[in-house]
């Protein structure tokens, strides 16, 4: 198996993850079983502590490049705390289908800032891919219907905004760090360092988790998020980067909505109807001209 083909499976793997988080952590919230940023910080000191433990185990450790601690501060920032931060807060304060539709803007945005910083190649094939995305992820969307509730609308817009701005500018800076290191040896730095940083903003609600009304399925859904949702698709999603770019990688996001429903056809018990199968192809059409005639820069 090429190292092509194990990027677009592990960008494949990050947006199942994400589409099972999407509805994980509308549970947990509306059960009352946790807070956002309770649950930040649980995502973040797991994940750091997983990272660290592979670590000890491996052979080869790579000395990271003092010139860096400036970009690696950075993408900490805007990939780990402000990113999770203002999601995570901004879906527990608005729709949920408001947040799907949002954050459909993140590809088009790392496709402007990678042209600009990166100079990248807006090709007519990227641009026709990411329309027929942002297409077929609507249709899915908005015939979808609405889970959770809304307690500030306007703030929890705001807050997906500037989650999916932060998340692009995270993406167009950790590819120079994805080529010089190993990826894991990136994503550990950048978890620790978010572990400090989120720290004083998230202890409160952390400390506040009533952890005696967890049953095994509070537990397990949970796990999912740390383990599926964070720690696995955040190492699929730096390994994509790395080895089809920043545009390629972020038109993926199209397939969340595709992914969310086809678990909800299989188990929720949702039907397969015409649109749905319409989206689909839209989307992987989508992706796939977006990859087309795309090298590694």
């Amino acid at each position: 198996m090429t190292q092509t083909t194990k990027a677009h499976l592990a960008l494949i793997g990050t947006n199942i993850f994400f589409a099972i988080n999407f509805t994980a952590v509308k549970f947990l919230f509306n059960g009352g079983f946790i807070k956002p940023f309770g649950l930040n910080f649980a995502r973040i000191l797991v994940t750091t502590i997983l990272l660290w433990v592979i670590y000890i185990f491996k052979k080869n450790k790579h000395i990271l490049d003092k010139k860096d601690l400036g970009r690696l501060v950075l993408c900490s920032l805007t990939g780990i705390v402000i990113n999770q931060l203002l999601f995570i807060k901004g879906l527990s304060m608005t729709y949920s289908i408001h947040a799907s539709l949002l954050m459909l803007t993140t590809p088009i945005l790392i496709m402007i800032i990678a042209a600009i910083i990166l100079k990248e190649r807006v090709t007519a094939n990227k641009a026709m891919g990411l329309m027929l995305g942002v297409i077929g992820a609507l249709v899915l969307i908005t015939k979808r219907q609405n889970s959770g509730s809304g307690t500030n609308i306007f703030w929890g817009d705001v807050m997906v905004i500037l989650n999916a701005i932060s998340y692009s500018f995270y993406f167009i800076m950790v590819k120079p760090l994805m080529k010089k290191y190993e990826a894991i040896a990136v994503i550990r730095i950048l978890f620790t360092m978010g572990l400090f940083i989120a720290l004083p903003f998230c202890w409160n609600e952390f400390s506040m988790i009533p952890w005696y009304s967890y049953s095994i399925k509070e537990v397990g859904v949970l796990s999912l998020i740390i383990i599926g949702g964070t720690f696995c698709a955040y190492l699929f999603n730096v390994y994509g980067i790395k080895h089809l770019g920043a545009t390629v990688s972020g038109a993926y996001i199209y397939s969340q909505p595709f992914f969310a429903t086809a678990i909800a056809i299989v188990f929720l018990g949702e039907t397969l109807e015409g649109y749905k199968i319409f989206a689909a192809a839209l989307i992987f059409m989508g992706v796939y001209l977006s990859n087309k005639n795309t090298s590694n820069v």
